[in-house]
């Protein structure tokens, strides 16, 4: 057993790790009220900005469609993912569950002979997909907690000309998806080829006219679509990345206070032993000297 001086000195370091996670769960909360705050009033936006180009592709022919990002093609040369992850651990399961999402998306595809070329906004992305040796062509990283759109626009603008090229026949995404504060789970998503709903009940319906033309108007604005999800994707992640860092840390401080609680009680059990052993000790001697 553990000596009453090792033990006391354990309680000590795990008070202070304690603290340190209390004071990062406090951080944490902080940063998540405004990432929140952040996707909530980005989503409005997106939103429209779909609904606005269901509309349009309903009002051109699909003679009009060839050769944009609204047309769909047979997966014959490569696919390009992009994958977002936080630039620091310390959220859980949060990354793994991302970096699993991707592996196995990656796996699937070079099942059916397919090459798969990486984009890694976040460092832990970019680790993996250079651990694991996966064909990694652009990286952002360091992006902060209150990125701007115009940070995010590399990595849009290749994989745009990428398809536009066909280099890549499709464009996926996987993210982090902010449900709640307890809640959030990777997402794949196909950003390219774009495709809106075409039915009635999805699409609503805008007496807009459109200039220079409405075909002209759908082509500029289907990269600027792209754009929005990538970034709309990044504030997802942050949103993320700080519930589950506040979560994470949260249980890490009730875990310490549950161990300091433990090793209270073997100390102080440790100690009366110990003083029963002195009490034992003295008596024996003194009963040795009487006789």
């Amino acid at each position: 057993m553990a000596s009453s001086r090792e033990i006391k000195r354990r309680i000590r370091s795990v008070k202070n790790v304690a603290q340190i996670t209390r004071a990062m769960e406090m951080v944490s909360a902080s940063k998540m009220r405004r990432a929140q705050r952040n996707v909530l009033a980005t989503r409005p936006y997106a939103d429209r900005l779909m609904d606005v180009i269901s509309e349009l592709s309903l009002r051109i022919n699909s003679g009009a469609r060839r050769n944009t990002l609204l047309e769909p093609r047979a997966v014959i040369n490569n696919v390009a993912l992009v994958v977002i992850t936080p630039d620091r651990g310390l959220c859980g399961s949060l990354v793994a569950n991302v970096l699993r999402r991707s592996g196995r998306f990656i796996l699937d595809q070079q099942k059916q002979n397919r090459g798969v070329e990486t984009y890694a906004i976040g460092k832990r992305g970019r680790d993996f997909m250079a651990r694991t040796q996966q064909h990694l062509v652009g990286e952002i990283t360091k992006l902060g907690d209150a990125p701007k759109l115009e940070d995010t626009l590399g990595i849009a603008s290749n994989v745009v000309s990428g398809f536009r090229g066909q280099q890549y026949d499709e464009v996926y995404m996987v993210y982090s998806e902010f449900v709640n504060t307890l809640v959030q789970r990777p997402a794949l998503r196909r950003l390219i080829p774009i495709e809106p709903p075409t039915d009635a009940t999805s699409t609503r319906r805008f007496d807009y006219t459109y200039e220079p033309d409405q075909q002209d108007v759908l082509y500029e604005l289907l990269p600027r679509y792209i754009e929005v999800q990538i970034y709309q994707a990044i504030l997802e992640g942050i949103a993320s990345e700080h519930s589950a860092r506040m979560v994470a840390m949260r249980n890490a401080t009730n875990n310490a206070k549950d161990l300091v609680r433990d090793l209270t009680l073997t100390y102080n059990k440790t100690r009366q032993a110990s003083i029963t052993n002195e009490v034992n000790e003295i008596a024996s001697g003194a009963a040795a000297l009487e006789g």
